[in-house]
């Protein structure tokens, strides 16, 4: 893929979408700490430079990119509680429903997951006050708009809807480590089976995980 110089603002949100697509397309194949600026410059078809023009640095890409990923799994988290949790349930089947249907839908979505790990300790650092404070005011909404999702179907949750979305976004972050071993450990796996305790299944971690924790946050009866 090449491009002429960008002359309008709808050329330069293509080169920002083309960016975004092909960062996304890489993390398909391979973790946040293996996607260089290098690569997605050569992977995009813009000099570095050029890419530079539109995000201050890899991290400020992954930062956006994980917005609007995040953006995307809210507009289908939307449906799927929907379709996965009957709203006449008693609270205790309820909260099993949205686990379930939480934790399904997370692990499909991996790479919205490892970016969620990555955020605090790689994504956040080599950016401007200005990138990270209008990331943090988007979350800011998503967070929001996951509140009022969750209410939808637990209102037993209350204020603690909010400490359950933060919940669900970290254990998302955290998990995939574990259920996606590198070479080394998964031939150590199957050398000791008994060593592969430690290795998870993500959808059913996730759902423990989170199933857990709602039966923390909701208040007893």
């Amino acid at each position: 893929m090449t491009f002429q110089r960008a002359r309008t603002e709808e050329q330069r949100e293509i080169r920002r979408r083309a960016i975004l697509d092909t960062a996304s397309a890489m993390l398909d194949e391979m973790p946040v700490a293996e996607v260089t600026l290098n690569e997605l410059s050569r992977r995009v078809g813009l000099a570095k430079p050029n890419v530079l023009r539109y995000f201050e640095s890899r991290e400020a890409v992954l930062l956006e990119l994980l917005d609007r990923l995040l953006r995307e799994w809210l507009t289908d988290l939307a449906d799927e509680l929907a379709a996965g949790v009957d709203e006449d349930l008693p609270m205790a089947e309820r909260a099993a429903a949205v686990a379930d249907v939480l934790s399904r839908s997370l692990s499909g979505r991996v790479v919205l997951c490892d970016l969620f790990g990555a955020q605090s300790s790689v994504l956040e650092r080599n950016v401007s006050v200005e990138v990270v404070t209008r990331y943090k005011r988007a979350s800011l909404d998503r967070l929001a708009t996951m509140t009022a999702l969750l209410l939808k179907y637990l209102p037993e949750l209350g204020e603690n809807a909010t400490l359950f979305s933060l919940q669900t976004m970290l254990t998302a972050g955290a998990l995939p480590a574990y259920a996606t071993p590198p070479p080394s450990l998964e031939a150590a796996y199957q050398a000791e089976p008994d060593l592969a305790r430690f290795h998870l299944e993500l959808e059913d971690a996730l759902k423990l995980g989170l199933t857990a924790t709602l039966l923390g946050v909701l208040p007893r009866t």
